[in-house]
């Protein structure tokens, strides 16, 4: 009787175990120095083209985020399956509005922050990770978007996070943004943060 193959999914081959298999000679060290030597280059190309002498496009805008309520505009989808305070596993969608001014009565609507956030930290500390897409829909870039992803540990200090993408006047984008949180233009359920991104395009 032929005996039955192993499920493909209980047939675990790590990375290391894949680079190393006395059953590939081929994959032996002089071609993991040339994985990491191409790894380590493709960093430094992106380090480089993220300092251009100074002359990255400078955009500010301001966050409008309400908490709760029928106007809210983020929310919790899924609880931590831990149970009782924990955060961990936690997950939330966003759809912030982004305007030109600190105050709404003030200031005109140039776009939406809209993303995904899930709590990945078991630390005191809950690690909030982000990815966010950045539309613009009036203004100087309007139809254009910048995509971003990053962690939070605190929202009331600074948060940079990295642009890692965009559309239309900022397609191949790269970049970081830098989010401070503005107390004095603040309400009980509503929080106003500065943006500025630093993008090369």
């Amino acid at each position: 009787m032929t005996p039955r193959p192993r499920p493909l999914h209980h047939q675990h081959i790590l990375l290391p175990q894949l680079l190393t298999s006395p059953s590939r000679p081929a994959m032996t060290a002089p071609l993991l120095t040339l994985v990491l030597l191409l790894l380590t280059s493709s960093v430094a190309v992106a380090c480089a083209s993220a300092d251009p002498k100074g002359d990255l496009k400078r955009i500010r805008v301001y966050m409008h985020e309400t908490m709760s309520g029928p106007n809210a505009t983020l929310l919790t989808s899924v609880q931590s399956p831990l149970g009782g305070s924990a955060t961990f596993g936690q997950i939330g969608v966003l759809d912030n509005e982004l305007r030109d001014g600190l105050h709404r009565g003030s200031s005109s609507p140039l776009g939406r922050f809209q993303g995904l956030f899930a709590m990945t930290g078991l630390a005191n500390t809950p690690g909030l990770l982000s990815a966010v897409d950045v539309v613009f829909t009036g203004g100087k870039y309007q139809g254009s978007t910048l995509a971003m992803l990053g962690t939070i540990q605190d929202l009331r200090a600074s948060v940079e996070r990295t642009v890692v993408g965009g559309t239309g006047a900022f397609r191949m984008a790269r970049g970081y943004s830098s989010m401070v949180y503005i107390p004095e233009a603040s309400t009980a359920n509503n929080d106003v943060y500065r943006i500025d991104f630093f993008v090369d395009v």
